[in-house]
């Protein structure tokens, strides 16, 4: 009689579960090239409406890497860790040791403002405070760091092309980071989320994960996505949800406590923007 209950049980328990995987949301588009087309919102859900010339809208459309690429460091090394990421935003990491977390979110934004013809937005501060206008770069200026000093000085031809624009992102990634970032950017309170919000704690090391994408439901709660950067510097990508598989990759607002990613632990008050 006891074989014959437990085999009972364990055919209970895996149908149970059986209809627990079956019941669950398929929520990637296999076949789509963008955060827009490839992530579906879950049952209920519908993208909140953004401006088409918005950063959110650049964040939202991102291109990604087909369905199944491998998230690479930046010396083509595959990242181990496969369990973290649900798809890879196609834009190149660089070949140096750069591209990290903090860097992700100053690229994806530079990108969008460059691509904007909006130069005189792009600007960024080095972890000693000095700040870094690309204004000033397009006319030929360079940066100089002599100790605890650092400056303009006009070195070269005045040039808007790409190459220079991402010399110019290299410079930021060498010289600023989470603490210079986190204190760039101005607190939100987390229930006023917007895309292209960024959650960080700055720190050696800190972390920061920047928000592509934004759903609400017909009762008002909302759900998001996340991307990062790590360390090493590796190919941004799309974070999962550890905690909450149903709905991953998206994340809900309604958490309690801390906000768990696979790689780091946020506090709530930990959201930020960019102050324009």
């Amino acid at each position: 009689m006891k074989r014959i209950f437990v085999i009972c049980l364990s055919v209970i328990s895996f149908s149970f579960a059986c209809g627990q995987i079956s019941n669950k949301e398929n929520l990637i588009n296999e076949n789509g090239s963008t955060i827009f087309e490839r992530i579906k919102t879950p049952q209920d859900f519908n993208r909140v409406k953004i401006n088409d010339n918005s950063f959110a809208h650049y964040l939202r459309n991102l291109p990604l890497k087909p369905h199944g690429t491998k998230v690479r460091f930046y010396n083509g090394i595959i990242k181990p860790n496969f369990w973290v990421y649900a798809s890879v935003i196609d834009i190149d990491v660089g070949e140096r040791d750069l591209q990290q977390c903090a860097d992700a979110v100053m690229r994806l934004r530079a990108e969008f403002l460059y691509n904007a013809d909006q130069f005189d937005k792009i600007h960024f501060n080095f972890t000693n405070g000095f700040r870094v206008d690309y204004s000033e770069w397009m006319k030929g200026k360079r940066i100089v760091v002599e100790g605890n000093k650092t400056y303009w000085k006009e070195k070269t031809t005045p040039s808007n092309s790409y190459k220079s624009f991402r010399k110019y992102m290299n410079i930021i990634f060498s010289y600023a980071g989470t603490i210079s970032l986190s204190k760039e950017m101005i607190p939100v309170d987390i229930n006023a989320i917007r895309i292209g919000d960024v959650f960080i704690q700055g720190g050696s090391p800190g972390h920061a994960v920047i928000v592509v994408d934004l759903a609400t439901d017909t009762d008002g709660n909302k759900i998001f996505l996340l991307a990062q950067s790590y360390m090493p510097a590796q190919d941004i990508h799309i974070l999962k949800n550890p905690n909450d598989k149903n709905i991953s990759p998206w994340y809900n607002l309604n958490f309690e406590g801390d906000l768990i990613t696979p790689e780091w632990t946020f506090k709530q008050t930990d959201l930020k923007r960019f102050e324009n």
